[in-house]
């Protein structure tokens, strides 16, 4: 299992809605071939700055199945105008759980 973690900053001003879009986004996430999961965490020090963490069964579920494909075009479409500039993602592995 791979975690996205998506690093988003936004707007000022634009929380509500890009939470809205996101709010939306989540059947695409929902749908997608290999998504597991969808969560959104704001930053406390920093409310323009958000997390999407998205659990793939894959990397490529991510990185060829679903980027570039008309749901992430619909995605990016709803909340892309609300960037402050390009999310950094990056994949993460599972290497200790202790709790």
């Amino acid at each position: 299992m791979i975690l996205e973690i998506a690093q988003i900053d936004i707007k000022p001003g634009s929380e509500a809605a890009f939470e809205a879009g996101i709010a939306r986004a989540t059947e695409l996430f929902r749908a997608a071939k290999g998504c597991r999961s969808f969560a959104m965490r704001r930053s406390v020090e920093k409310p323009q700055r958000y997390r999407l963490l998205i659990e793939w069964d894959t990397l490529e579920a991510h990185t060829k199945d679903f980027t570039g494909s008309q749901p992430w075009k619909d995605y990016r479409a709803m909340v892309s105008p609300y960037f402050e500039a390009p999310p950094q993602v990056e994949h993460t592995e599972l290497t200790l759980q202790a709790f």
